[in-house]
């Protein structure tokens, strides 16, 4: 919904299409996603709409937005119309998250959390779900997801009495921010290799890519959010750009999909999607 600069910010005539779409095409599932979507100022308007027409919407929240200045009531918001939310922290450890993200954003995370599970988010037998996300911040692969949600569960209730529904382990992408520093460690050539070597081709059949597409915040179409950070339109229409608003009654099964060397972060070994491990 909204991008890195202040301008980059889908308006209410984007969303409309948005909502039109959805409700043309029977989309099951709205992920909301764009580093804080929440601050867009019609996020609110817009996850009415798309509540009304009964799918799924799912909110890529950096938790530290319920602490800004309006957003008080955030957390009741998401949970009166059922949000799904999707929250990244990159360890259960204060000095490992601090390290990466700053200083206190550890504990910002942490009251968040708490103020989610207050309102039954990621509490067991509820259906309101809190899924946490890890990706490595090292040029190596994610371990094993199963085991790492063990001791992400363990260790979040044992020393914070945190509780979440699920854990989301993730390749790290060769691209924006963490490619440059890998080219500037000199890494990046290496980690390219590592990706290839560890390509399972099982994991083919069950990329994100075959059945999701990403809008922009003006609208145009990708086949996922990584061609979008690499600005490559969806390959339908051979790499022009495509709007929403085109597609609005086209049936994209069997449509071309763009693919480059970063596709391997989503191949290798047990796989890596939006919604995490493949395998």
């Amino acid at each position: 919904m909204a991008g890195p600069k202040r301008h980059e910010v889908m308006n209410w005539e984007t969303m409309t299409v948005v909502q039109q779409f959805v409700k043309n095409q029977s989309i099951a599932t709205v992920d909301l996603t764009g580093g804080a979507p929440e601050l867009n100022p019609e996020f609110r308007r817009l996850i009415t709409l798309l509540h009304d027409l009964d799918v799924q919407i799912i909110d890529r929240c950096n938790l530290t937005v319920l602490e800004e200045d309006g957003q008080q009531d955030l957390p009741e918001f998401l949970a009166r119309h059922g949000i799904h939310i999707v929250a990244s922290l990159p360890c259960y450890l204060m000095e490992n998250v601090d390290r990466q993200r700053g200083n206190g954003a550890f504990s910002s995370s942490l009251a968040a959390l708490r103020r989610l599970n207050a309102l039954g988010y990621g509490v067991l037998g509820s259906n309101l779900l809190l899924d946490l996300v890890y990706n490595p911040q090292q040029p190596v692969l994610p371990p094993a997801q199963q085991q790492l949600e063990t001791d992400y569960r363990r260790e979040l209730a044992q020393r914070y009495g945190i509780s979440f529904s699920h854990l989301r382990v993730m390749t790290n992408m060769p691209l924006g921010r963490f490619a440059e520093r890998l080219r500037a460690d000199q890494q990046l050539a290496p980690y390219h290799t590592l990706l290839q070597l560890n390509h399972c081709q099982d994991n083919l059949n069950k990329v994100m890519c075959r059945t999701l597409i990403s809008v922009n915040w003006q609208g145009m179409v990708y086949d996922c959010d990584f061609n979008q950070m690499l600005g490559l339109p969806i390959g339908i229409n051979r790499g022009e750009e495509v709007y929403l608003s085109e597609l609005m009654n086209q049936d994209l099964t069997g449509q071309p999909i763009r693919t480059g060397n970063h596709c391997y972060g989503c191949t290798v070994g047990q796989g890596s999607g939006c919604g995490g491990a493949l395998a």
